[in-house]
């Protein structure tokens, strides 16, 4: 599996870099792409023509028109075939977009691929164009408000293609919504080191009964099935994409005794974790 740096194009270190297919195909004439990568930026891509595939954190994803595609940090995923997609793609660093409040709070959850509205298609390819436009200018001729400029369109294209439904964790009462949105953070920070919600409390302000209703309602499971849910998806990762025995699995994952680990998997899984690796993730990257 590659880890991929953010590494933008000589005089485009502007913490985002605007390409599309055809330039992701023409840089990459060996195909790697189409093996397991795990950017350290968010991708995001329209599909404005064309038929593909991709995949993300072991789900097969059909492309086609309309399709938004969003590869946040740390996921693992592959152009499996885009050969003959056409449409925007755009890398950007964590922190370049705009705090646009709980909306853009990204998890590992999402889905990495949704449809967009036939009507909200035109709108989503003329803010990708804009942004284009003001990208190819800021790298010709930069200016002072390139930084700014080029920050609000990204922001104003994201939202523009974000998902018809938000989930109850943007439209729940605000007490609730803190608490989520402060556990989730801080689950992503420390979950290789904290496996029970009761390590969450000090950080997030909330107790445990708090964290678990409002996790609850933003997501249909409790605050310890959410952790549990994380640590699943990173030990997937780390069985499918690295050659790392299952014990040193267990240590990057903050488990100090690898049956320990191997039970919490099976519990999690239904298989232990060399059964997982040797057929469930061979299929799973087909």
């Amino acid at each position: 599996m590659r880890q991929l740096h953010y590494l933008p194009a000589l005089g485009a270190a502007y913490g985002v870099e605007v390409l599309d297919f055809a330039r992701l195909r023409a840089m990459d004439v060996a195909g790697a792409r189409t093996r397991p990568q795990r950017p350290e930026f968010h991708v995001l891509a329209l599909v404005v023509s064309g038929r593909g595939e991709h995949v993300a954190d072991f789900e097969k994803y059909h492309l086609r028109a309309g399709s938004v595609v969003s590869i946040r940090p740390g996921m693992v995923h592959r152009w499996s075939e885009v050969d003959g997609v056409d449409g925007p793609l755009i890398l950007f660093r964590p922190g370049f977009l705009p705090d646009l409040g709980p909306a853009l709070a990204w998890d590992h959850f999402t889905s990495a691929t949704w449809q967009l509205d036939p009507q909200v298609q035109p709108h989503a390819v003329l803010a990708a164009d804009h942004l284009r436009d003001e990208y190819d200018l800021a790298v010709r001729a930069p200016r002072l408000a390139s930084t700014a400029l080029l920050s609000h369109l990204l922001a104003a294209l994201v939202l523009r293609v974000l998902p018809l439904e938000a989930p109850s964790s943007i439209t729940g009462p605000g007490r609730s919504q803190d608490a989520f949105l402060r556990y989730r953070a801080a689950v992503e920070e420390h979950f290789t080191k904290w496996h029970h919600v009761a390590d969450y409390t000090r950080v997030t302000g909330y107790d445990r009964r708090t964290l678990t209703r409002a996790t609850r309602a933003a997501t249909g499971v409790g605050a310890k099935e959410f952790l549990d849910q994380r640590i699943v998806l990173e030990a997937k990762r780390l069985l499918a994409h690295t050659d790392l025995p299952v014990n040193r699995c267990a240590r990057r994952l903050g488990f100090q005794d690898a049956a320990n680990f191997t039970t919490f998997f099976q519990r999690g899984t239904g298989a232990p974790p060399s059964t997982w690796r040797t057929a469930d993730a061979r299929a799973a990257l087909l």
